[in-house]
């Protein structure tokens, strides 16, 4: 079986119009298989230049001419997709630590119009750094660095200026690097004109990326090269729903030419908190109050909740009938509760497809933190609104206080229990609030309803977790406290089973 290499699939020599910050399967998956897209129609006829930052190691994308496929499996609108497109958008791929001099001579190329980057979620923070160094350090030292260089090479022409696009999972992604680079530029004493330019002439957005991508398990990976007949050590795997919503005006829809109506997936618009607020709320805080309970079910993925008869429906009615009515509009035409209802069915058919090994476990980790971001402010909406317990969320709640009971602690790991298909199943609880929950899940006393009562009132007063006091929600505490004993008396199975009425 061959590589993959342009003699299989020739493709068009296009000018350099996208530098790149990493060389992540979410960029692979996402950003370059839209831009693909939009080169097979004739719509942007663009390269990319991609800047590998963590090692000097780019042999992978030299051995594959820079070529790799995306693999599309999964479920939309009820039908599964299986799609596969070869990208041939990369033109080359530069080791930072080793070429910074040829990354910095792309500073001077005419044709440059966009700057897209995905380091980690901490890759956008400030560091005081001398920029001059071959290669700097951080990834904002290196893009000041660039954007330096391409001042200088321009003579501060608007024309030259540029878009930049991280894609970092970090709110107000583009805002944050702005003001990493501008603090450089002060450090470095890079002078006002510098300054100037940087204000005027370069963009940097907002924006959200949402596309599961992944590496394919290696079974999975032999069957697919199976099929495709050839060899690819860059194979992608993802799901068919994707979004890339960017905060951009008029200058950044005309720049962003692979962005135009023939791609609803993606988004340009000055304000893309709608978004993110659908997408945190309704994906994430699901993911957030139904993986406690699934796990207690014995449960592996969120697949198997979906293919689970009652967990399903849980999982299905929480989120249309308490969720979906909560997100805001922000006061955006056309996205009204329909809007949010198609994205939740879009989301459904995500969490049902059965090529993703999406843990349980893993979605667990920072759990804590996880229910008071994408929760607490759905609770307290759907109280503004029904004056009523949200009663799904309660018992969602309710399983996140039981899946946080630590029967031990083994080298500052503390460990939960769940009975599983006869046996005892131990996992991890990997949560800063660990601890906290240890403490006071040993104040509560066997057959003692005072107690539950007692312990569950203690942690939802805890302002310092939940940044207000949860028990201010009428009958929020009575609720999760009964469907806590509940779990702890009947278990997982008989309580959803009553509770869903099967």
């Amino acid at each position: 079986m061959s590589q993959l290499n342009r003699s299989l699939y020739p493709a068009p020599a296009l000018p350099e119009r996208v530098l790149q910050f990493g060389t992540g399967v979410l960029l692979r998956g996402l950003p370059d298989f839209l831009i693909q897209q939009a080169n097979d129609a004739d719509r942007f006829r663009g390269s990319i230049v991609v800047v590998k930052s963590t090692d000097s190691q780019t042999d992978e994308f030299a051995q594959q001419d820079n070529l790799y496929t995306v693999a599309v499996r999964g479920v939309q609108q009820g039908k599964d997709v299986a799609e596969t497109k070869v990208v041939s958008a990369i033109s080359r791929v530069l080791a930072a630590q080793t070429q910074w001099d040829e990354v910095l001579l792309i500073a001077r190329n005419p044709n440059l119009q966009i700057i897209i980057s995905n380091t980690t979620e901490v890759g956008l923070n400030y560091t005081e750094e001398n920029i001059f160094q071959r290669p700097p350090q951080s990834f904002p030292a290196k893009l000041t660095a660039f954007l330096y260089e391409r001042f200088r090479s321009v003579g501060g022409s608007r024309a030259k200026g540029l878009v930049v696009i991280p894609t970092e999972l970090v709110t107000d992604n583009g805002l944050k690097l702005r003001l990493a680079v501008e603090q450089l530029a002060q450090y470095n004493e890079l002078g006002k004109l510098f300054t100037k330019w940087l204000k005027f002439h370069v963009r940097f957005c907002n924006s959200l990326v949402d596309r599961i991508v992944t590496r394919p398990t290696e079974d999975a990976k032999q069957a697919l090269q199976a099929e495709l007949g050839y060899e690819d050590d860059l194979l992608t795997f993802t799901e068919p729903y994707h979004l890339w919503a960017i905060e951009g005006d008029d200058r950044v829809r005309q720049t962003l030419s692979f962005a135009d109506a023939s791609t609803p997936q993606i988004i340009i618009d000055e304000d893309i908190n709608f978004y993110r607020e659908r997408k945190l709320r309704v994906l994430n805080g699901t993911h957030t109050l139904a993986t406690p309970l699934g796990y207690l079910l014995g449960l592996e993925t969120v697949a198997d909740e979906m293919s689970h008869p009652t967990m399903s429906q849980f999982i299905e009615r929480m989120m249309l009938n308490e969720i979906v009515p909560t997100v805001p509009n922000y006061g955006i035409p056309g996205m009204d509760e329909r809007a949010v209802i198609q994205f939740a069915n879009d989301v459904l058919d995500r969490f049902r497809n059965p090529y993703l090994d999406h843990l349980l476990l893993n979605i667990s980790l920072q759990q804590t933190t996880k229910m008071q971001a994408r929760n607490v402010a759905t609770l307290q909406r759907y109280y503004q609104q029904f004056n009523a317990v949200p009663k799904h969320m309660a018992l969602g709640f309710a399983a996140y206080l039981l899946f946080m009971k630590a029967v031990r602690e083994e080298e500052g790991q503390f460990l939960g229990e769940i009975s599983v298909g006869g046996g005892i199943l131990t996992y991890p609880i990997r949560d800063d609030k660990a601890g906290y929950f240890y403490g006071d899940w040993k104040t509560i006393l066997e057959d003692d309803a005072k107690s539950e009562q007692t312990f569950v009132t203690s942690v939802l007063s805890d302002s310092a977790i939940w940044q207000d006091d949860l028990t201010a929600l009428p009958g929020f505490a009575d609720a999760v406290t009964t469907y806590l004993h509940a779990l702890m008396t009947d278990g997982p199975e008989q309580t959803l089973r009553q509770f869903i009425g099967a």
